[in-house]
């Protein structure tokens, strides 16, 4: 069995159900290497299964979120006849519950990858982002040429990866890939509020369902979705989500939701 450092990604839950992790290789600029990948994927598998956890927010140590690859590693990259190692990516991609970005620095390569895994990002004033692959001789990896054309536009997508630029905050707001910018001291602090609105107030059976209907829906059509839809309420009418919705709105109180089983 595999041992998972899971020092190198530091959790810490609020009293509101809200987990924050911190990708925590900062003598390392939190670089992606597979130790952290495991140690990230083995914590979201732990906050999957545990009631408590409502949301997520992901954040790195020190001054950068995750910059892409640790430098360390890619000279065995660029070794002949090297192969990427395999990754299942499901563990983020299918995660259930809000994951929220706090993006408070440097953001680029599998860094960036992981950033648009999250449901919405939050990015510091002063943060910088890159796709960085063809500037190293790469081509896009882990299924950003699907995710990123589909948040911001084809022309927007090819034209983040095929320069390989970096741009800033603002041009990130800009063309959709984070939907907020603040001052960096404050990123953490308002993904987490975020977060805990999200916990507080929200049915997180139904924001599963919800993430869900919007994946599988985005490329079906409309007919496809609408009959999804009509399956997914359905499940939902007459069950206590819905009935604890209804009462605290008319009651006019906080509403008591259950866990996600």
């Amino acid at each position: 069995m595999t041992q998972v450092a899971t020092d190198l990604v530091l959790a810490a839950t609020d009293g509101d159900g809200v987990l924050t992790l911190t990708l925590n290789r900062p003598e390392r600029r939190n670089g992606w290497s597979a130790e952290l990948r495991d140690a990230y994927y083995a914590r979201l598998t732990e906050a999957d299964t545990d009631p408590a956890v409502r949301a997520v927010v992901v954040t790195g140590a020190g001054t950068t979120f995750c910059p892409g690859a640790d430098t360390a590693h890619l000279g065995d990259l660029a070794r002949e006849g090297a192969q990427l190692p395999e990754t299942d990516v499901s563990v983020p991609r299918n995660f259930p519950k809000p994951i929220i970005a706090a993006i408070n620095g440097a953001c680029a390569g599998v860094g960036l990858v992981h950033a648009l895994f999250c449901h919405v990002r939050f990015a510091a004033d002063t943060a910088k982002f890159a796709t960085s692959f063809s500037r190293r001789g790469l081509v896009a990896e882990y299924g950003i040429s699907w995710t990123l054309p589909r948040m911001i536009g084809l022309e927007n997508a090819l034209d983040l990866m095929l320069s390989g630029r970096t741009f800033d905050a603002a041009e990130a707001k800009e063309l959709g890939v984070v939907s907020r910018v603040v001052p960096r001291d404050d990123v953490l602090a308002a993904a987490q509020d975020y977060a805990r609105d999200l916990a507080r107030n929200c049915s997180p059976s139904a924001m599963a369902v919800i993430a869900r209907q919007v994946f599988e829906d985005i490329d079906g059509s409309f007919d496809e979705a609408f009959a999804r839809s009509h399956a997914d309420v359905n499940r939902f009418i007459g069950g206590p989500d819905l009935r604890e919705g209804l009462a605290s709105f008319l009651e006019k109180r906080p509403p008591r939701f259950p866990p996600l089983t």
